[in-house]
């Protein structure tokens, strides 16, 4: 039976309110909460559209190609200006700025920009990605791609959208015929059944694999049905909080390597539509691609 906690959370001179409904221990979040992620992916969009195609700085991170810009700063002041105008008390996790750590039980993970290569390349596959973790639980989530105008948004047991449309996962059934993607780490891991070694595995027997430079976007469009499967070997938090949780509530499976349940707090990544997953997770782990009954 669903039970009302209405409670009133004063910030600075500011009250909020903001609604809790609770069910068969599943917190939902309504209201304000929601509000400010979307007003958030927002605002770091704008600055994204603001520097698309123009002049901005670049410099480097790890990697000569692990790229941060001018933009990316902007888009992440923008996000904090409106998460901390409501929620000044919040734990955040950014990619640019890290761990800003308070004792809540709520925490925001942040990509300011995810795929800032393509970004600094003028290519539109580029995005704001938000995780909203509530004690350890990922409770909503929003990626926002604004040159493509592909808004993305998922709430724990309420499904997945993509601007407003429900979505789901695709109902492929052999990996043989799927259509995967992925994404290669600046810093290039040598090791056995490394990138490399999976990517060309899966070419070889004619499986399309793609290399779109977001995770994000990755895990977005694997919710969408667009692609059957994604893997990657080195992600941050930032670059899955958000579409880890999309393609869950999308009806998809996501997991480590060895199968076990998806954190953002390890790198390693292995999400799809459920039916291949098994059969994928397989060749992961150093088995040739076989047909889907042989696997």
């Amino acid at each position: 039976m669903l039970q009302l906690i209405v409670f009133k959370a004063f910030y600075k001179e500011k009250a909020a309110l903001i609604c809790k409904i609770k069910t068969n221990g599943i917190l939902y979040l309504c209201g304000m909460l929601k509000t400010t992620l979307l007003n958030a992916v927002n605002a770091g969009a704008n600055e994204i559209r603001r520097y698309y195609n123009g002049s901005f700085t670049i410099s480097n991170k790890e990697g000569i190609n692990n790229l941060v810009t001018e933009a990316d700063h902007a888009s992440e002041k923008a996000i904090f200006d409106v998460i901390k105008k409501e929620f000044p008390n919040h734990f955040i996790l950014s990619e640019e700025t890290g761990e800003i750590v308070t004792n809540s039980e709520y925490k925001w993970i942040i990509d300011p920009i995810d795929g800032t290569v393509n970004f600094a390349n003028g290519i539109p596959l580029c995005c704001v990605s938000i995780g909203v973790e509530h004690n350890g639980k990922m409770v909503l989530g929003a990626v926002y791609a604004p040159i493509l105008n592909e808004m993305y948004f998922a709430e724990t047991k309420k499904g997945a959208t993509l601007n407003d449309k429900k979505i789901q996962v695709s109902n492929k059934q052999e990996l043989v015929k799927s259509c995967l993607v992925t994404g290669f780490p600046y810093t290039y891991l040598d090791s056995p059944n490394g990138p490399l070694q999976i990517f060309e595995k899966l070419i070889r027997c004619g499986i399309p694999v793609r290399r779109l430079g977001s995770a994000a976007i990755d895990l977005c469009w694997v919710a969408a049905g667009r692609f059957d499967g994604f893997y990657e070997h080195k992600l941050a938090a930032w670059d899955s909080a958000a579409g880890f949780l999309l393609v869950k509530e999308a009806g998809g499976k996501i997991t480590d390597f060895k199968g076990n349940d998806f954190s953002p707090y390890q790198p390693h990544i292995l999400a799809t539509n459920g039916k291949i997953h098994e059969q994928l997770q397989a060749v992961v782990n150093g088995a040739q691609v076989k047909n889907a009954s042989s696997l």
